[in-house]
């Protein structure tokens, strides 16, 4: 008997890791005109009683989820019910307005249903299609309007919880704290970093990313206010990228960043680094994954000032090409001895972990303090394991990295970011399932 998708996945991620063979990521066309639809969606069904049906119904792990995984479909449209969550393997679109909320009440239900209001929301925005005004010229409109008449500019929405929605302060707030996940906490604190308490954390972390800047806005304003009284935005991080397509973007230092996403691009490879399986526990988050957002503010004025050889010896790569020292192209491979020690590609890689990177370039203005510029680079990847993908990159990299006096860390969140909803379902049903037991 042929195996399903999902066991192929789940096989390729018990076989041997060192098996991952490169292929090139296509990039999406640049900046399409874009479209959205209407929110604030209402369903008939309360909180209690739909988490009542679903413990009644229970038709486990991935329900109604069995679709190809989210790719930019035709038209600039990308499917947001799948089996995973869109904006994770989707192709890098060039825009991100990435919003942490915070729950202001502690009752399951409404969590619940706010859960279900965004995720047919997003279903809405992410099509592109167009919500029917009422005609009650008293009431507020149903959607914001700044988009109307645009495409749907390849909108992706990705949900992650953080570690507060499961307990604070010890306190189990929604009933689901045996459901957190041991991958889920926050980052212990590293050498060097200055974080802001105001721009780190949240109870629930919502990415929308967008070929259009405004679209990619428009969504999240619009999840926000669907959310009102129930949920607040904690913080709020807009970012860019550019780079001809197929090829790797470059940060504000000028260098490329995210040649080695290539060594993630078959499905063996994202099996084994990126989507969690069943066996990690817990079983609600299988096809799911754990995003890292860390905002690095980059201090340009000092680096500007460096030489092109200081440069290039504290980044790791060639600055033109991005090719490692003693190659030509950015792809050549290179043993870490051709890296300079202490770079910050040659700690990067000596930790030996691998991740989805899917960092933005962001600019904030002028420090009102310095005078210099607010800019830097909003980090976000996707991986299997925080514990043992992330934080041992992290911790090298926070003692050891050359890059680290041009640099510091100023926010920090964890989020678990559950498997895709199917079309009858939302986001986070698996685990309101798993809870409800």
């Amino acid at each position: 008997m042929n195996s399903t998708p999902e066991e192929e996945r789940n096989n390729a991620a018990e076989e041997d890791r060192t098996k991952t063979e490169p292929e090139s990521i296509s990039r999406r066309e640049m900046l399409k005109l874009t479209a959205i639809a209407g929110t604030g969606v209402v369903l008939g069904m309360s909180g209690m009683a739909t988490l009542m049906s679903l413990k009644r119904a229970d038709p486990g792990p991935g329900s109604g989820a069995q679709a190809a995984k989210p790719q930019a479909g035709a038209g600039g449209a990308v499917p947001f019910y799948g089996l995973q969550q869109a904006g994770i393997i989707t192709p890098q679109q060039p825009y991100v307005c990435f919003a942490a909320f915070d729950i202001l009440h502690q009752d399951a239900g409404q969590l619940l249903k706010l859960l279900q209001e965004w995720s047919a929301a997003s279903a809405v925005m992410t099509a592109g299609k167009p919500r029917r005004e009422g005609g009650d010229v008293t009431s507020p409109p149903a959607d914001t309007g700044e988009t109307k008449g645009l495409s749907p500019s390849n909108l992706t929405l990705t949900f992650g919880f953080g570690p507060t929605l499961f307990q604070s302060n010890g306190k189990d707030r929604f009933g689901l704290a045996s459901e957190q996940p041991a991958e889920l906490s926050d980052i212990p604190p590293m050498p060097g970093d200055r974080l802001d308490p105001q721009w780190c954390g949240g109870d629930i972390g919502v990415q929308a990313c967008a070929d259009d800047p405004g679209v990619a806005f428009h969504a999240i304003r619009n999840l926000a206010r669907a959310s009102k009284g129930t949920a607040a935005i904690r913080w709020v991080q807009n970012g860019y990228i550019g780079a001809p397509d197929g090829q790797t973007p470059r940060n504000l230092f000028g260098f490329k960043d995210g040649t080695a996403n290539r060594e993630l691009d078959s499905e063996a490879a994202r099996s084994q680094h990126v989507w969690a399986a069943s066996s990690d526990g817990p079983a609600w988050m299988a096809n799911g994954t754990y995003l890292v957002a860390r905002k690095i503010r980059m201090f340009l004025e000092p680096w500007d000032r460096s030489t092109l050889a200081e440069q290039e010896i504290t980044f790791g790569r060639l600055k033109e090409s991005g090719a490692p020292f003693g190659k030509k192209n950015e792809f050549d491979p290179a043993p870490l001895s051709q890296f300079p020690a202490s770079s910050h590609v040659w700690l990067a890689r000596s930790a030996g972990t691998k991740m989805l990177r899917r960092a933005y370039s962001y600019v904030d203005g002028i420090d009102a303090g310095t005078g210099d510029w607010d800019a830097g680079l909003f980090f976000i990847s996707f991986q299997r394991s925080v514990k043992r993908q992330f934080i041992p990159m992290l911790s090298l990299l926070a003692k050891l990295d050359a890059l680290n006096k041009f640099t510091s860390h100023v926010s920090s969140a964890v989020f678990a970011c559950p498997p895709g909803a199917g079309e009858d379902g939302f986001v986070g049903e698996t685990l309101f399932r798993s809870g409800s037991r």
